[in-house]
């Protein structure tokens, strides 16, 4: 059962507070530890190394586990879905969430996969933002959740289309 009270909508503040440090923070912080102790310049392709790997590989890696283990979570906070028969499709969700995670995470190591995962997982945010952006988004969080899936999004697509 969908609940209609989204004027009420509280923050969650761990999850805005781990997402902007995944997605923003981490990054930026392995951008510039990078230059600064092997002296790399600052392009984008270094960001995108940390962006990949931070933004969606522990973001997606971390919220697939979350979502296996607390389905709950996902179900009321995001999508403000208050029946259970939504946790066996939020765990399956979880399962492509660590796959995806995990390219992103190998991706530090692998520089050959971060096109891949690019652009799988920008198509993975695309969609999702649009989905979430589609319907009344019905809260704090899940504008939050459009946002960063669309900033993910369009920045992936830049890796992209500049590795063509």
């Amino acid at each position: 059962m969908m609940t209609t009270e989204n004027n009420d909508d509280k923050p969650n503040k761990f999850y805005i507070i781990s997402v902007t440090t995944l997605t923003l923070v981490i990054p930026t912080i392995g951008f510039i530890a990078e230059h600064i102790i092997t002296d790399t310049a600052l392009t984008f392709e270094l960001f995108s190394k940390w962006f990949i790997f931070s933004a969606v590989g522990l973001r997606l890696f971390l919220a697939g586990i979350k979502q296996v283990k607390n389905p709950e979570f996902t179900a009321k906070q995001i999508f403000h879905i208050d029946s259970p028969d939504s946790f066996p499709i939020l765990r399956e969700l979880g399962f492509a969430n660590i796959c995806f995670g995990l390219v992103g995470i190998v991706s530090l190591f692998k520089p050959e996969w971060r096109t891949v995962s690019a652009f799988a997982s920008g198509l993975y945010y695309g969609i999702a933002g649009v989905q979430h952006g589609l319907k009344n988004t019905s809260g704090i969080n899940e504008r939050f959740a459009l946002w960063t899936d669309l900033i993910i999004f369009v920045l992936l697509l830049a890796y992209f289309i500049q590795t063509l």
